[in-house]
C-alpha cells in the first residue's frame, strides 16, 4: 500500500506529496527496526517469575489489620523465606515488562507467557539482606526493555526510596517548643504514625495521608537489610523506574513477617527440646543419685574399716603391733591407686572431678538405655539459641519488645535447659562464632557477586 501511494502521489500531489510519503515510509521502517532490535534484546535476557498469572496482592495478609483484605494490584510484596533470602515480588506494568506482539506464534518469534491480568505482571526477585541496592537495581534492569533517549538506547535508573521519618510540618523553632514537645512525646507516641510504625508493624500499620508523607532517595550502596529496616517505619517504599514514568509501591515486612519462619522453626525446635530434656532430666536425676549413693557406699566403707581396725587392736590379743603395719600398707595403697586413677582420667584432683567421672559414665549408660542421642541434643539447642539470637537482633532493629514465652508457648524447663546449654559454651564464645559466620557469610556473597558480574559482562560481550 506504502508504494502504491508513493506512486499515485505525483498525478495528484506533485513533488511535495511524493517526498511526504517517502519520509512516511522511512519513518515506519526505523519503527519495525526498531522494535525488532528490542524484541532481540528482550529474548536474550533473563526472566524469573512466581504465579505469572496472579497479581501479588491477590492473597491478603494473614495476620493484622488488614487480615483477609486484599492489598492494592498495583503494590509489591517483601517476603521472608525459610533461608535467610527475602523474596521481591514487583508489579511490572505490563506496557513496560513485555510486548503482546511477540507472543504471536506466526512470526515464529520466541514470545513469554500470556497472562490473564492484563495490566500487572508479577516478577519474583530473591534478594540477601546483605546484598546492596545497587544488586537489585541490576536484577531490576535486566527484566526492562531499554529506553530511547535522544535516538539512543539506554538501560532506564531504578531509585529506591523510602519514607522520611524525621520530616515534619510542625518542627519546633524554639528550645521552649522542643521542651514543651519533650514532655508530650509519651502522651502522643500512640497518635504519631511513626513511632507506630517504629514499632515493627510495617505494612500492618495505620495507613498515612499521602499529602503527610516525604520521601527520600537511597544510595544504591546501601545494603538491602538496612534500607528495609530503615523503610519499617513506614507501611511501603516506592522503587522509581527511570524512563517510564511509573513507581511501584512495596509494602514493608512487619516483624511478625520478617521472623515468622525462624519462630515456625523455634517452635518446632521447642518441642523436640521438651521431649529431649524431660528425658534427660530423669537421666540425669538417676545418675546423680547413683553418685550421690556411690560416695554415700564409700563412706560407708571407710567407717567398717574403722571399726576393724579399732577391734583389731583393742578387743583381741593381736594389738596395735599387727595392726600398725597393715593399716600403713593399706593407707599406701589406697593412695597409690588414687593416684593412679586420676592420671588415668586426666582430671583435677578433686570431689567435683571424681562426681562428674562417675555422673557421666552413669547417664551414658542411661542415655543409650532410653534412647537419648546426645549429639542430636547439643545440636538442636545450639540451632535454637542460634535462632534466639537471630530473632533478638531483628526485635532490636524494629525496636519491639518479644516476649519469647508469650510468643513461643516455652515451658520453663525449654529455656531453662537453652539458657543453662548457653552458659556452659559461653556467652563470648558464641558472639566470636557469630562474627565468624557472618564473615564467612559476607565473603560468600561478595563473592557469588562478583561471579555474577563476571557473567554479565561476557554475556554482554
Amino acid at each position: 500500500m506504502d508504494t502504491q501511494n508513493s506512486t499515485e502521489s505525483p498525478v495528484h500531489h506533485g513533488e511535495s506529496g511524493d517526498a511526504k510519503a517517502r519520509k512516511l515510509n522511512q519513518k515506519g521502517l526505523d519503527e519495525e527496526e526498531q522494535e525488532v532490535r528490542v524484541k532481540q534484546k528482550q529474548v536474550k535476557r533473563p526472566w524469573l517469575r512466581e504465579d505469572a498469572d496472579k497479581p501479588p496482592a491477590e492473597q491478603g495478609p494473614t495476620s493484622g489489620p488488614t487480615k483477609g483484605k486484599s492489598l492494592p494490584s498495583d503494590t509489591g510484596k517483601l517476603l521472608t523465606t525459610p533461608t535467610r533470602l527475602l523474596k521481591l515480588i514487583l508489579p511490572l506494568p505490563i506496557r513496560v515488562e513485555k510486548d503482546k506482539d511477540n507472543n504471536d506464534t506466526n512470526t515464529g518469534d520466541y514470545g513469554r507467557a500470556r497472562s490473564s491480568n492484563d495490566t500487572i505482571q508479577p516478577l519474583a526477585l530473591l534478594v540477601h539482606p546483605q546484598q546492596p541496592l545497587s544488586y537489585v537495581e541490576r536484577l531490576i534492569q535486566a527484566e526492562l526493555p531499554p529506553v530511547v533517549e535522544d535516538g539512543k538506547e539506554k538501560i532506564p535508573n531504578i531509585y529506591f526510596r523510602a519514607e522520611d521519618s524525621a520530616a515534619s510540618e510542625n518542627r519546633p523553632t524554639t528550645r521552649d517548643e522542643a521542651r514543651a514537645a519533650d514532655k508530650k512525646d509519651s502522651q502522643s507516641a500512640d497518635k504519631n504514625p511513626h513511632v507506630a510504625s517504629y514499632s515493627g508493624l510495617g505494612h500492618e500499620a495505620k495507613e498515612d495521608n499521602e499529602k503527610t508523607k516525604s520521601w527520600v532517595r537511597w544510595s544504591s550502596s546501601t545494603e538491602m537489610g538496612d534500607f528495609i529496616r530503615d523503610a519499617a517505619r513506614g507501611r511501603e517504599f516506592a522503587i522509581e523506574v527511570e524512563g517510564y514514568n511509573f513507581e511501584m509501591r512495596v509494602s514493608v515486612p512487619s516483624f511478625n513477617d520478617r521472623t515468622y519462619y525462624m519462630r515456625m522453626r523455634l517452635r518446632r525446635m521447642s518441642r523436640q527440646i521438651d521431649e529431649l530434656a524431660t528425658i534427660k532430666k530423669e537421666c540425669d536425676e538417676l545418675a546423680y543419685k547413683s553418685a550421690h549413693r556411690l560416695a554415700q557406699g564409700g563412706f560407708g566403707l571407710m567407717a567398717g574399716w574403722w571399726g576393724v581396725v579399732y577391734y583389731v587392736t583393742f578387743q583381741t590379743e593381736m594389738g596395735w603391733d599387727l595392726v600398725e603395719p597393715v593399716t600403713y600398707l593399706v593407707g599406701l595403697t589406697t593412695i597409690m591407686g588414687g593416684y593412679l586413677w586420676f592420671l588415668y582420667i586426666s582430671r583435677d584432683l578433686s570431689y567435683k572431678a571424681a562426681m562428674n567421672v562417675t555422673v557421666s559414665r552413669r547417664q551414658n549408660a542411661l542415655y543409650e538405655g532410653k534412647g537419648f542421642d546426645m549429639h542430636r541434643w547439643e545440636q538442636v539447642v545450639q540451632e535454637a539459641n542460634a535462632l534466639r539470637r537471630e530473632i533478638k537482633t531483628i526485635a532490636g532493629e524494629y525496636d519491639v519488645d518479644w516476649d519469647e514465652m508469650k510468643d513461643l508457648s516455652y515451658s520453663k524447663q525449654v529455656k531453662k535447659a537453652l539458657e543453662n546449654e548457653r552458659n556452659k559454651r559461653g556467652a563470648v564464645h558464641d558472639d566470636e562464632e557469630d562474627e565468624v559466620e557472618a564473615m564467612e557469610e559476607e565473603k560468600r556473597i561478595k563473592n557469588e557477586m562478583v561471579q555474577r558480574d563476571k557473567g554479565v559482562k561476557v554475556e554482554k560481550k
